[in-house]
């Protein structure tokens, strides 16, 4: 599949990753092709899978949801049934806004937005832990955040594809 992108490929892919809102037109002027072009690249890339979706990035500080925490989840009893009915239960809760399944010590890793301490003191009494599949965790506190970013790296996908 990755072969199929060419340089100019790259350059659309890094256009959406920045700003979603721009139109065929304004990604077709910045990559030098016209309009007609430019969107089949993108429709190809969407039928393809390479575009999954375009989405509005929201300021969560000015929201009040600036309390962010990771959570090493470890199971009570780490096995295929258990670890479904973990996945799904977290597909329920809003405020887990990413769950990694890893290697290591702990099943899971969570990140967590909530608007405060309390929120999450809620969260993880009345909420995670009463799936009660959880027989371990430990929550990491976010103090600052360095990077955040949806983006892929898009040039590492080919020797082709230019750095961006």
């Amino acid at each position: 599949m990755t072969e199929k992108l060419d340089a100019i490929d790259a350059k659309i892919l890094h256009l959406i990753q920045s700003n979603a809102a721009l139109s065929v037109a304004e990604i077709a002027e910045q990559v030098g092709l016209s309009s007609s072009p430019c969107w089949r690249r993108v429709k190809r890339m969407e039928e393809d899978g390479i575009i999954v979706s375009r989405i509005t990035v929201l300021d969560r500080q000015k929201l009040g949801l600036d309390f962010e925490v990771f959570v090493a989840v470890k199971l009570s009893l780490p096995n295929r049934d258990n670890m479904e009915k973990f996945e799904k239960a977290v597909n329920r809760m809003p405020e887990v806004v990413q769950c990694s399944v890893v290697t290591g010590a702990v099943d899971f890793m969570l990140r967590v937005v909530t608007t405060d301490m309390h929120a999450y003191d809620f969260f993880l009494r009345d909420v995670l832990l009463q799936t009660g599949l959880v027989s371990d965790l430990q929550s990491r506190i976010v103090l600052r955040t360095a990077k955040d970013t949806k983006a892929v790296p898009i040039g590492l996908v080919s020797s082709a594809v230019p750095k961006l």
